[in-house]
Order: structure tokens, then C-alpha cells, then sequence
């Protein structure tokens, strides 16, 4: 797998997206067996209607797990310092999951060069469903 030269992006750069596709009723149900989130608001329509909404939506570990790949993408694991990120909305049922990146800056620690990444996903109408940030070492 050939990676980005991140040691070369300038602050400000963006990373190349990763289209994760839509998150269809068997992604959510693949995603629940395989993580064992079974909670019925991602897959039972008439109990998420219960509770005010309009239908099932997509495991926020889900959008996580994405944007884990979005990563991978950008570097091997074993370069990987840090990786955080927090929920900001919730990502209705078939909607698309888009991975986004962007270089923050350039740091040294403990005389690593390290680029820190800020992170994001988002659907199909702009709303940013994910924020985080990942740190990589570049050498």
C-alpha cells in the first residue's frame, strides 16, 4: 500500500477524502452483530419511531470505525501516535459517510517528527457528524 508524503504536506493541506458509502439497514445490521451493539434505535424501525424518530440511524462507532480507516489510509499503524474523536450528530439511515482530513501542523517529540491531522465525518448534506484529530510519526 503506498501512503501520502506527510512529512511534506503544509498545515492547512488536505487530505485525499475516503467515500465510506452509504450507511444502508445492512451495514447497520452487519455493524451490530460484529460489534455487538444490538441496540434496537439502529435497527427497529418501530421502536426508534417510539421514541420520536423518523427511523433507525447508524452506530456512532460505526462513523468511527470508518474514520479509522480513513487513517489507515495515511499511514501504517505502527506510525499511529494518537487517535481521538467525538460525536457531533447523529447520521440517519442511508445516508453517505465521507472521511475528511487535514493537516493541522508539524511537531517534534521527543525528537520524532509527528504530523497532527484533523479529522471529520460527514453526510450527504454537509452536516459534520465526527470531529477528532490523529497524530503520525513522518519518520
Amino acid at each position: 500500500m503506498s501512503y501520502p508524503d506527510l512529512a511534506n504536506l503544509a498545515p492547512e493541506q488536505d487530505l485525499t477524502p475516503h467515500e465510506a458509502g452509504p450507511a444502508s439497514r445492512w451495514v447497520l445490521a452487519m455493524f451490530a452483530g460484529g460489534s455487538g451493539d444490538h441496540n434496537p434505535m439502529h435497527i427497529d424501525s418501530d421502536f426508534a419511531k417510539i421514541f420520536g424518530r423518523e427511523d433507525v440511524f447508524a452506530q456512532g462507532m460505526l462513523s468511527m470505525a470508518y474514520l479509522a480507516q480513513f487513517v489507515r489510509q495515511q499511514a501504517p499503524q505502527e506510525k499511529l501516535r494518537n487517535f481521538k474523536a467525538r460525536f457531533t450528530a447523529i447520521t440517519p439511515v442511508n445516508a453517505n459517510i465521507k472521511c475528511e482530513g487535514r493537516v493541522l501542523e508539524h511537531v517534534t517529540v521527543d525528537g520524532e517528527p509527528r504530523v497532527r491531522i484533523g479529522l471529520r465525518t460527514s453526510i450527504d448534506d454537509g452536516t459534520v457528524t465526527m470531529e477528532g484529530e490523529a497524530v503520525i510519526a513522518t519518520a
